[in-house]
């Protein structure tokens, strides 16, 4: 496995920074420039997602509270701008969010918590370079310096949490997985195959990055991947790219009865 996706990884133009794990312990399998930070683009949205369900659970809120969406939160490409949608409940947000990567149903989350205690709260779960610094779609603050970033390593930590179900209570842990579960994005991770295989993750896309990582349920066991493409010239090249690291992946560490 380790020597084919490195013969895949030397013949591209781009860079590649790379984590596979087994799901249930610390035993990383193979990574790649692990703590090299870089955009994180929408993968933020998942420890946003985590702490919404920790603000949820600590107010003891309902996730039927009705939410104002204000103009200035919305944005182009959202089902909830198509809508003109005035208001919409806290659990559909989050779920917008993640299973369509909804930008404004991310702002307005990012509103009721407020990027400061948002970044306290990914320090608090140990993602050490992990950081929100602006809303989604907000170019203006990207051209002066201030991006989502994160590394592998943090996001190995993050997906490995989310598995062993240890950062919120169990039924909000087991609404995460399914959350990430009904994922609408499969044009990377699952690409290429071809099984009726779970996978729980979550893609992040910008001009010149893209991202998919999640947690691989399987017949043979679970497995932690994460495949991040920067400074690529080609959306659709980086994709296959990430879809045929994994598709090696599965072969070795998911595929079989």
């Amino acid at each position: 496995m380790e020597k084919d996706i490195q013969t895949l990884i030397q013949q591209l133009p781009y860079k590649i920074k790379l984590l596979v794990k087994e799901a249930g312990t610390d035993h990383s399998l193979l990574t790649k420039d692990l703590d090299d930070v870089f955009s994180s683009a929408s993968l933020i949205k998942v420890p946003i997602l985590l702490a919404v369900l920790d603000y949820v659970e600590n107010e003891n809120i309902s996730l039927y509270q009705i939410v104002k969406i204000s103009k200035e939160n919305r944005v182009e490409f959202s089902v909830l701008t198509e809508l003109e949608a005035e208001e919409c409940a806290l659990g559909d947000l989050l779920l917008w969010m993640i299973i369509i990567s909804d930008n404004t149903a991310t702002n307005v989350l990012i509103d009721l918590i407020g990027l400061e205690k948002l970044n306290q709260y990914f320090k608090k779960i140990g993602l050490t370079q992990t950081r929100i610094q602006r809303k989604m779609m907000d170019f203006a603050q990207l051209e002066k310096g201030f991006d989502n970033l994160t590394t592998a390593r943090d996001m190995g930590t993050l997906y490995t949490a989310i598995y062993r179900k240890s950062l919120l209570s169990l039924e909000y842990s087991n609404l995460v997985i399914d959350i990430l579960s009904r994922q609408r994005v499969y044009d990377s991770l699952k690409r290429y195959i071809v099984d009726d295989v779970k996978i729980a993750h979550k893609t992040g896309s910008l001009d010149t990055v893209e991202h998919d990582v999640g947690i691989v349920f399987s017949n043979k066991g679970d497995y932690i991947i994460g495949v991040f493409v920067t400074d690529h010239s080609n959306s659709e090249a980086a994709k296959g790219c990430i879809g045929k690291i994994s598709m090696i992946v599965y072969e070795h560490m998911g595929k079989g009865e």
